[in-house]
């Protein structure tokens, strides 16, 4: 098992994170396990993968909408949003969009090139649980909830803005 970040801590996650190979090809995976599935295979299948022993979750890449998943959200237990790349930002629209649009609740997890430098803005958008890429430190990450102190910006978890703020605290 992995360790990831979930709710401000360090825990260890069973979840196994569906990938295609080289080839395009899915890995085979055992009923009993819980696995976090892409969209496309999501979709094409809903029935088999909700009749499973083992949980099953989704996962988005950049490109993908959320609106697709939007009747499901309310039965699914995670969704996560895949980070490509350090410089690929579209995960942070997809996850303010399930948050604030679409209403989902459960877990909403960022996975792939995700380091402490983006958790920060990350958890502002509303995800609450991060799977920190290969070779970084899990525990070291967690300084990324405190980078900053305050926000100029709305967020997800802070909607009114710092000049508003400010003008009602006085």
């Amino acid at each position: 098992m992995r360790s990831i970040i979930k709710d401000g801590q360090v825990t260890q996650d069973s979840w196994q994170v569906l990938r295609a190979d080289a080839q395009g090809q899915y890995p085979q995976v055992a009923a009993d396990v819980d696995v976090i599935v892409p969209l496309g295979l999501w979709l094409a299948d809903k029935a088999a993968w909700q009749n499973r022993l083992g949980k099953t979750a989704v996962w988005l890449a950049p490109d993908d909408d959320p609106a697709l998943l939007a009747a499901d959200l309310s039965s699914l237990p995670l969704v996560a949003v895949d980070f490509p790349a350090f410089t690929d930002g579209r995960g942070y629209s997809l996850g303010r969009l399930l948050r604030e649009r679409y209403s989902y609740a459960g877990e909403l997890r960022a996975l792939g090139d995700v380091w402490v430098d983006l958790l920060h803005y990350l958890w502002q958008v509303g995800f609450n649980a991060f799977e920190i890429k290969d070779g970084k430190d899990t525990d070291t990450a967690l300084a990324g909830y405190d980078t900053f102190t305050e926000r100029y910006q709305s967020t997800q978890r802070e909607p009114v803005p710092l000049f508003r703020r400010r003008v009602t605290s006085q």
